[in-house]
């Protein structure tokens, strides 16, 4: 009889023990989800931070270079990243995990690809015969000429925070340096604002973008470069003359966001987006003139079925 009540009592708290650690309660310290400077990831970063919300925890946002992030979430000034795109934070992400102190917190179901490229109207109106295979940029650079390009044809790249001297570094690599040159844009909306007056003025332009975003719904072609491979770029020892890698939408962790905040992480490692569900958020705001904060609490409202699942 005292063996039963011995293992009934043992298995009890071993109930008890096994749930409690299921079940552990958040720290009621916030959680520091970073805003960048591109539409769906500051939207997604309110998603985040609503869904952490739901569950009963604080959370801050806080303004974070898109590169230096890493080593803040390894510091852990800040807790998570939730797009860590791989051609362009991959370098960054993989250095600040090697250092210890950030984790890897899963893959969305989305993949990526940041390329320049051109509106559907500009290949629909055969205005640079031959897109979007790059050679055909050999011949058309007074189609993409704009008042400020010297008399070249224009890329419009994204800030120059983003990726660097890449873009010029693969003119002077696919020998189109002499016909082109690059202009960086300020920020992410400068580049919407480019692709809208051109397609009210019909003009030809080539920008910057990436997919999943807003524009995959109107139409937008990536320019075929030279496929890439590990040591093409400039900065990795080769001559730049590729193009960007198709690639995953990684999450990121400080180490210690697993045993601080276990629900919450659960729900963060269960989070995985589409490019649908990315390009419904981008839109939003490039779209429907939301602001990031309303956009975030109306696509929470529409997909309870998409994100509800995650805090289960």
């Amino acid at each position: 009889m005292k063996n039963l009540v011995r293992n009934v009592t043992a298995a009890a708290l071993s109930v008890t023990l096994v749930t409690g650690q299921a079940f552990a309660k958040d720290s009621s310290k916030p959680i520091v989800i970073p805003t960048h400077n591109w539409s769906s990831q500051v939207v997604m970063a309110y998603v985040i931070g609503g869904i952490f919300e739901s569950m009963g925890n604080n959370v801050e946002y806080v303004p974070a270079d898109t590169q230096a992030v890493y080593e803040a979430i390894r510091n852990g000034d800040v807790t998570i990243s939730h797009e860590v795109w791989q051609s362009t934070f991959g370098a960054s992400f993989y250095n600040a995990m090697a250092k210890g102190g950030i984790i890897d917190a899963g893959t969305h179901a989305a993949m990526t690809l940041e390329e320049m490229g051109v509106p559907q109207y500009v290949i629909d109106d055969n205005l640079c015969p031959g897109l979007p295979n790059w050679e055909a940029l050999k011949d058309c650079p007074e189609v993409f000429e704009t008042a400020d390009s010297g008399g070249k044809g224009r890329w419009l790249e994204g800030p120059q925070s983003w990726h660097g001297n890449q873009m010029p570094e693969r003119l002077a690599g696919l020998g189109l340096d002499d016909k082109y040159m690059v202009k960086f844009a300020g920020s992410a909306d400068a580049l919407w604002a480019e692709l809208a007056s051109a397609k009210k003025e019909g003009r030809g332009v080539i920008t910057f973008n990436w997919t999943p975003n807003f524009t995959d719904a109107e139409g937008f072609v990536f320019i075929e470069f030279p496929a890439y491979f590990d040591g093409c770029r400039v900065g990795d020892g080769g001559d730049g003359a590729c193009g960007s890698p198709k690639g995953w939408l990684k999450k990121a962790a400080n180490y210690k966001f697993p045993k601080t905040h276990p629900a919450a992480y659960t729900a963060f490692s269960k989070i995985s987006f589409t490019s649908t569900d990315i390009g419904q958020m981008a839109a939003l705001v490039d779209i429907d003139k939301m602001s990031h904060q309303d956009a975030a609490k109306a696509w929470l409202a529409a997909h309870e079925d998409v994100w509800k699942p995650f805090t289960e």
